[in-house]
């Protein structure tokens, strides 16, 4: 019984400890939704599946990771700016690569909900999105 109450406060503890920086990866009206993640061939480095859906309007704000994005626009009209090019938007079907650690954003530039699939390959062990302000 001892045990059991130990391991409910240490879950307790562990998840409040977690929750703040979940929340901090989530903005007002970007909505990110993990798939997968598997490690790759290459000693060190994984594969990550995110879908990301973004409300009319809002923007994804400057962020970089630590490795390449390849992202496949599913729906709506989304505009994207990556550091030192002119804005590009993209519609369902379109595809972006994003070199590693290139600062970039993207806007919902449509009237309705915009979603991506987001596949990074980066090192393992770093955090996947770094926030640029």
């Amino acid at each position: 019984m001892k045990a059991t109450q130990i391991a409910a406060i240490m879950a307790l503890a562990i998840a409040s400890a977690i929750t703040p920086h979940l929340g901090r990866a989530q903005q007002a009206g970007v909505h990110r939704t993990d798939l997968q993640r598997h490690d790759l061939s290459m000693p060190g480095w994984e594969a990550i599946q995110v879908r990301v859906d973004i409300d009319p309007g809002v923007t994804a704000p400057n962020h970089r990771h630590p490795g390449e994005e390849i992202i496949y626009v599913l729906a709506g009209s989304l505009e994207y700016q990556l550091q030192g090019k002119p804005p590009v938007t993209l519609k369902a079907g379109d595809v972006l690569f994003v070199p590693a650690g290139v600062i970039h954003s993207a806007k919902n530039v449509g009237h309705d909900n915009a979603s991506e699939l987001a596949t990074y390959v980066v090192e393992k062990g770093k955090p996947l999105v770094e926030l640029i302000k």
